[in-house]
């Protein structure tokens, strides 16, 4: 059986990673569908005032309707992390319950994938390589604070428009992680889903030789994880691995 996830993405930037995570799921004989609807974003900026209106729920329950009418969806994510920490952990579970009562069915976002992935890897130390300017990359700090996890380090890079993030490649992204690593972080996360990763994920655990969870891989774990599924896939990295737990 075909489990399928439906994905609300922000505007236009690394939306195609989510095809690249089909396949290379599907190759491993995973059976998974992971469509996508893009939202509306308004202002295309990293400020606290933008992203709180393109996290609002008129605009995801918009996109929400497009994505149920086109696809039989069994879960749904929000593929955004700054628009959903940039609320607080109590904030951003309240937007998770009312895409979930929208919808009819589990939802969850972004943020809450990466500290649900970082609980899977067993890691408690992590260090964040942002694309943010730095009070944004903050926020995401406390998010993960308030859900017990330890955060070493972090990085800012003062990147305001995730048109701007969707152009880098794969040295801008190298550069990022390893910038951002900490000797004592047990994992590196880049939180961006205009982030372009998925392509380099192994290269990327190679290099730093701990886990890296990035913001569109974590995603697509976590709308999986809602159906109970755990796919391995060693080229999507770590988390994809049975060495993680649920």
């Amino acid at each position: 059986m075909v489990a399928t996830v439906g994905f609300l993405y922000p505007g236009h930037s690394a939306e195609d990673e989510f095809p690249r995570l089909e396949a290379l799921l599907n190759e491993d004989g995973a059976e998974v569908r992971l469509p996508l609807t893009h939202t509306d974003i308004g202002t295309d900026a990293h400020r606290v005032d933008a992203l709180l209106e393109m996290g609002s729920m008129d605009r995801l329950k918009a996109g929400l309707a497009e994505l149920t009418a086109g696809h039989p969806v069994e879960a749904v994510v929000w593929a955004c992390t700054s628009a959903s920490f940039v609320y607080g952990y109590e904030g951003a579970q309240e937007q998770a319950r009312q895409l979930s009562a929208a919808a009819g069915l589990p939802a969850s976002s972004t943020s809450f994938a990466f500290a649900r992935a970082i609980a899977a890897l067993g890691v408690s130390r992590v260090a964040i390589a942002a694309t943010y300017p730095e009070d944004v990359a903050a926020l995401f700090a406390d998010f993960l604070k308030a859900t017990g996890v330890e955060v070493v380090a972090m990085r800012g890079s003062g990147i305001i428009t995730a048109a701007e993030v969707g152009t880098w490649g794969r040295d801008e992204v190298a550069r990022l992680a390893a910038e951002g690593d900490d000797p004592t972080a047990e994992a590196v996360l880049l939180p961006d889903t205009a982030l372009h990763t998925v392509a380099w994920l192994p290269e990327l655990e190679e290099a730093l030789g701990k886990p890296v969870l990035t913001a569109n891989q974590v995603t697509a774990w976590e709308g999986l994880r809602l159906l109970g599924h755990r796919p391995v896939c060693p080229a999507l990295g770590r988390l994809f691995t049975r060495s993680a737990v649920s």
